[in-house]
């Protein structure tokens, strides 16, 4: 497996693989030129010398955290000068588990992509807990640099050469205190800057992480219960893919109302597939076909002047009894209504899984259960936003925690406090 990281500044790409190196037996992997990578952005290829400045002296820390975060990988050999070579390595070695907050651009993300064993994963979190978390991070730098200085000058005495007071004088002077306009800036430069902004791969992302965390305790326990590794999301499981064909067929549709998508499957072969609207012949439902949708009528109201077929009856008709016949599993988006579950119940169905539910779920689970037909909903692996809710604070009280050193991220929370 080879996983992906990529996300805003101070936003926990770094912590996440810790966390994989330290809980699930990965290896950080990284490229040669990613310091410089960095550098470019930071320093060379900026379009604005006041921003350049800017940059200058907010991100000692920034890139000694980015030169530290390799160190690891570069002591076991683990750094390669092109992306090529360390796609071709861990080819080699895909059995094996890697990970990498390596992806300047997106070319080099899509040559990534390629392998079905690559999961990216993005992390982000609110402007203004990474900026508390970058300005942490510059009093920590400082005051190590600070420690070094003391120390330097205990051991060295009065025996200082000219250049050395110089340069010492030098460091000593005030610095300036951080700004957070220039650190949103900075935001926006490494976000949106053409060609090596990050936005674009961070929307990429079959895994996106919002990073409100507000310990690095907490954030480790969080990520455990993601199931980050789930191999679902490298290859969906039989339910995640016939359910994927059933939202696929929905979007053919052409009722104005809503969209329905239905698979027939039979020893995990599809045997048919339906969508719901009017019927072959008729004027689309989309184009006015159907007045009874088109006037807006509620839900149950008219249905007995409604045109559409229902994306059941589409495909149980497709499919006819003799190719449902016994074991046949019935796959839609939405929960059937009672008619349609009457008539599932009649060519054999088995059983019906769904992923959304309808206004009569109750009705359709008790003809299912006097019919013999398994009903269970389908939950999927989340692909969406997972994020962190305190309902006990406002949301910008989830303070930088240990985001200091680059943290992360976490899982929704309920006003229960149960994560989910």
């Amino acid at each position: 497996m080879f996983i992906g990281i990529c996300g805003s500044i101070c936003a926990g790409k770094s912590t996440i693989a810790q966390y994989l190196v330290e809980h699930h037996g990965f290896t950080r992997v990284s490229l040669e030129h990613t310091t410089k990578t960095i550098d470019d952005i930071v320093s060379g290829e900026t379009p604005n010398d006041h921003v350049n400045g800017l940059i200058h002296k907010l991100l000692p820390a920034y890139i000694t955290s980015h030169t530290q975060s390799s160190t690891s990988a570069r002591s076991k050999g683990h750094v390669f000068p092109s992306a090529d070579d360390l796609l071709d390595f861990i080819t080699k070695h895909w059995r094996e588990r890697w990970v990498t907050t390596d992806i300047p651009t997106e070319g080099i993300l899509d040559m990534y992509t390629r392998r079905p064993f690559f999961l990216l994963i993005s992390v982000d979190a609110p402007l203004t807990v990474r900026w508390r978390r970058f300005r942490e991070r510059g009093e920590k730098q400082q005051r190590h640099r600070n420690n070094m200085k003391s120390y330097s000058s205990s051991a060295g005495g009065a025996a200082l050469e000219a250049g050395d007071e110089e340069q010492q004088e030098e460091e000593e002077e005030e610095e300036e205190p951080l700004i957070f306009e220039s650190f949103a800036h900075l935001n926006d430069t490494q976000l949106f800057l053409p060609q090596t902004g990050r936005l674009p791969l961070m929307s990429r992302a079959t895994v996106r992480l919002l990073n409100t965390s507000p310990s690095l305790a907490h954030l480790y326990a969080t990520l455990g219960n993601l199931d980050l590794l789930n191999p679902d999301r490298l290859r969906p499981s039989w339910d995640s893919y016939f359910m994927a064909l059933a939202s696929l067929a929905a979007q053919r549709s052409n009722c104005m109302k809503r969209r329905v998508g239905c698979v027939v499957v039979r020893d995990k072969r599809v045997i048919s597939t339906g969508y719901n609207g009017t019927p072959r012949g008729l004027i689309n439902c989309g184009e006015g076909g159907c007045g009874r949708c088109n006037e807006g009528q509620g839900s149950g109201q008219g249905l007995s002047t409604c045109l559409c077929m229902h994306a059941e009856e589409n495909a149980l008709l497709e499919a006819g009894r003799e190719r449902v016949r016994e074991g046949a599993v019935l796959y839609c988006d939405t929960c059937p209504c009672l008619t349609c579950s009457i008539k599932i119940a009649q060519v054999g169905i088995s059983e019906v899984v769904y992923s959304q539910g309808y206004s009569m779920d109750g009705e359709t689970a008790a003809v299912f259960r006097q019919a013999g037909v398994k009903l269970r909903q389908f939950i999927p692996v989340s692909d969406a936003v997972v994020f962190l809710a305190c309902s006990s604070l406002p949301y910008m009280a989830c303070t930088s925690g240990a985001g200091g050193d680059d943290v992360l991220t976490t899982a929704f929370v309920c006003n229960s406090q149960q994560m989910v």
